[in-house]
C-alpha cells in the first residue's frame, strides 16, 4: 500500500511554493520521496528555509524565482527543471491570489469596481494560475514514464460566490471548468496516462483570511463561527488537512482518475444548513 502513495523518482513543479498551501504540499511530497522544483514570486527567505528544510529529507530541491504570468518565464523554467532532473511529472499550480479592489464591502458595491481590477484578478488565477502554467510543462509532464500529473488549486468560491468576491470566485470555477477540460485535452491527444485534477481548499486561515476569521485574541469572529457552524466537522481548515488529497493525485493511486475537483472543506460544500 506504501508504494501506492510513493512519489520515490518522481519530479514536481510546485508554482507558489512560499505560500501555506504551496509548502504543505511540497513537505508531503518530500516525505513521499518527490525531489522538487519550487517556484515563489517574491518571498525568496521563505521559499529558501523551506528548501533547506525538504533537503534533509534526502530529495533533491532547487529554487527559482517565476512570474507565472509570464509564459516565457514558464518555458524558461520548464526548460530548466527538465536540464536538471531529465523530467517532469508532477505540476501543482498553487500561485494565484485575490486583489482587494476586485472585492466589494463597506461603501463599495459592484458598479463602483474598477474593470482593471477585476480583469487582473482573472488573469492572475486563471491563466497565471492553471493556464500559462499547463502550457509551459505540459509537453514534459505529457512525456513522464509515470503517467504525469497536473494538479490545480481551485477553491470553494468555485462552488458556492462568497460575500465581497466576485472576481475570485468567477476565476476559481473557470479553473475548475478548465481542468476538465484540459483532463479530457491531454488523455485523447497527448497520452492516455497524463492525468488533470483539482483540489477545492475550504476554509483555511492563512495570514490574511485569520483577519477575517479570528479576533486578535484568537477567538472566532463572527465570520468565523458562521464558517464554522456551517461545516459538519466542526472546526476550520488546516493546510496538513490538504496534503493527502495532493499525494494522491500525484502518484499511481489516483491512475485511473483525470477531471475531478476534490473538495477538502470539512463537508462545507455539501451542507445546506438546514
Amino acid at each position: 500500500m506504501t508504494q501506492l502513495f510513493s512519489l520515490i523518482g518522481r519530479v514536481a513543479v510546485i508554482n507558489g511554493a512560499s505560500g501555506a498551501i504551496g509548502a504543505a504540499i511540497a513537505r508531503g511530497y518530500a516525505e513521499a520521496g518527490a525531489d522538487l522544483a519550487l517556484t515563489y514570486n517574491s518571498n525568496v527567505s521563505a521559499t529558501e528555509a523551506l528548501a533547506e528544510e525538504l533537503r534533509k529529507l534526502g530529495v533533491q530541491v532547487i529554487v527559482d524565482q517565476v512570474n507565472v504570468q509570464s509564459e516565457q518565464a514558464l518555458r524558461d523554467h520548464a526548460g530548466k527543471v527538465q536540464v536538471r532532473f531529465g523530467s517532469t511529472d508532477i505540476l501543482v499550480n498553487c500561485a494565484g491570489g485575490n486583489i482587494k479592489a476586485a472585492m466589494t464591502g463597506g461603501d463599495r458595491r459592484f458598479f463602483d469596481l474598477e474593470a482593471q481590477a477585476i480583469s487582473d484578478t482573472l488573469n492572475l488565477n486563471v491563466m497565471g494560475g492553471a493556464v500559462l502554467p499547463s502550457l509551459a510543462y505540459g509537453p514534459n509532464i505529457a512525456a513522464s514514464a509515470f503517467g504525469g500529473s497536473i494538479i490545480n488549486v481551485t477553491s470553494m468560491n468555485a462552488y458556492r460566490p462568497l460575500e465581497g468576491r466576485p472576481a475570485y470566485a468567477a476565476s476559481k470555477a473557470a479553473v475548475s471548468n478548465f481542468t476538465q477540460w484540459l483532463a479530457s485535452h491531454v488523455a485523447q491527444n497527448y497520452a492516455q496516462t497524463m492525468r488533470v485534477n483539482a483540489i477545492a481548499p475550504g476554509f483555511f486561515p492563512n495570514e490574511r483570511a485569520r483577519l477575517s476569521l479570528f479576533h486578535e485574541d484568537g477567538s472566532l469572529s463572527d465570520r468565523g463561527q458562521r464558517i464554522v457552524a456551517l461545516t459538519p466537522m466542526g472546526r476550520l481548515g488546516n493546510v496538513e488537512d490538504l496534503v493527502g488529497t495532493a499525494v494522491w493525485y500525484a502518484s499511481n493511486a489516483s491512475r485511473y482518475v483525470t477531471g475531478t475537483t476534490t473538495p477538502v472543506d470539512g463537508g462545507f460544500n455539501s451542507y445546506a444548513g438546514v
